[in-house]
């Protein structure tokens, strides 16, 4: 687990990025509901999904999203490399 800085529109290009079904892929794989998935990709659904600590700051290109925990992103980031190979 390990803390990273980023850009919600970064974070937003990610999401978009990722083939259909992956959100529920990533919640099967790290045991999380489809919902805390979304959450952490920008969604606001905190009655069927949880915070998943991320903070974000006003500013430029959609502000800055600190990420308390980057394990939602790594596995976003692993089925875009597998997208791509």
């Amino acid at each position: 687990m390990s803390n990273r800085t980023i850009t919600f529109n970064e974070l937003r290009k990610i999401k978009d990025a990722l083939p259909s079904g992956s959100m529920h892929r990533i919640a099967d794989e790290l045991n999380l509901s489809v919902e805390t998935v979304r959450n952490f990709f920008g969604g606001q659904n905190f009655e069927d999904g949880k915070s998943v600590g991320l903070h974000l700051e006003p500013g430029p290109d959609g502000g800055l999203v600190l990420l308390d925990d980057t394990t939602v992103l790594d596995k976003a980031m692993d089925i875009l490399k597998e997208q791509n190979n």
